[in-house]
């Protein structure tokens, strides 16, 4: 199909604001990556110079090995799902879904072979007659994506296209996304401020802070070795836990309440993350005891079916542990959590990984 290469893309607004700043990516063929941040980390902007639906003040963007800076939107092969679906409420789903062969004069017996192929493949074919008032959110959003697939675009790019379904339709739809989109084999790029829809859905994660790129990988790598504390902090439900960390003369590394690290610490370490089930509760024996040791009191109790979050204090910090299954623990009670070196991540002052 096509891969999709931003190569130093910058995006600066009159009055100077700097929305993007830089943004290098090399997108391969038949990839889905997803570019997820806050609100107003420039990832839907970014979106939108691919699309072509807004303009680069610098750097290059090129689809298939094709620079396509001054190419429009309708000639850059892309196909694109908006959140808010963009569906005409007039037109039939058969009509939306033909639309845009017919502006490009596709010869009818064509376009009616492509849209009623989609439809079976998206199971919308008993549905062509209706309007889109008709449909649930769920359908509505497969009509939108049967409107992008029938045109067999090089590349797909989906801006938030779930935001305005219930939990439950967002789960089932980004299973449908995944599947359809390993299927059709179509370079994919897609924006989502959800952190979850991003790991579940992405081959590529690109995580976005603020105009540029904090992290760029496979989502177990970004999860298990995140580059910065932003992305320790963004990519988890809970999000990791990080403390201050602090030096000794004698060459001992602490953290919240003056507990000791046992092992190497980088001497350039400041902040320390454990992440939430890395944490072992209660502390294992003195025989087992971990590289870190922690004296918490537990300040609340969060029981979420199959585990349970324990948000805990020690010295002004504060720390969630994820236990599995129903806890026993109660708010007031004190624990000792315990974890090895090996489920530690140690970052400098700046915020970086060392």
């Amino acid at each position: 199909m096509a891969t999709v290469d931003l190569n130093d893309v910058r995006k600066v607004y009159a009055g100077g604001f700097e929305a993007v700043k830089g943004v290098s990516i090399a997108i391969p063929d038949k990839a889905l990556c997803v570019l997820v941040g806050p609100s107003g980390c420039g990832k839907s902007t970014l979106l939108r110079m691919i699309a072509g639906l807004e303009t680069i003040s610098s750097g290059t963007i090129s689809i298939d090995g094709k620079v396509v800076n001054n190419i429009g939107p309708t000639d850059r092969d892309i196909a694109m799902v908006f959140q808010n679906y963009a569906l005409y409420p007039h037109m039939s789903v058969y009509d939306n879904m033909a639309y845009g062969l017919r502006n490009r004069g596709t010869p009818k017996p064509e376009i009616d072979s492509r849209v009623r192929a989609t439809a079976k493949t998206l199971e919308l074919d008993q549905l062509l007659d209706r309007k889109p008032r008709q449909l649930s959110g769920g359908q509505r959003q497969r009509v939108a994506m049967g409107r992008a697939i029938v045109r067999n675009p090089k590349v797909f790019l989906f801006d938030e296209p779930l935001s305005n379904l219930d939990a439950k339709l967002r789960g089932q739809m980004r299973v449908e996304i995944k599947n359809l989109q390993r299927n059709l084999g179509v370079t994919s790029v897609y924006v989502t401020h959800d952190q979850l829809e991003a790991m579940t859905l992405a081959d590529m994660l690109v995580v976005m802070n603020a105009g540029v790129i904090e992290q760029i990988g496979a989502p177990m790598d970004v999860y298990e070795k995140p580059a910065s504390t932003f992305v320790a902090a963004f990519i988890g439900a809970p999000p990791m836990n990080l403390m201050a960390l602090t030096h000794g003369a004698d060459g001992t590394a602490t953290v919240a309440g003056g507990a000791k690290i046992a092992g190497h610490v980088p001497e350039q370490a400041a902040i320390l993350g454990l992440r939430p089930e890395d944490a072992i509760v209660p502390a294992p024996d003195a025989t087992q005891k971990g590289a870190l040791s922690l004296p918490v009191a537990v300040e609340a109790v969060e029981p979420v079916g199959m585990e349970s979050f324990l948000h805990c204090a020690i010295a002004g910090e504060r720390i969630v542990v994820r236990v599995p299954g129903r806890s026993m623990v109660q708010p007031g009670d004190r624990l000792e959590i315990a974890a090895g070196l090996d489920r530690l991540h140690f970052f400098d002052k700046d915020g970086r990984r060392v």
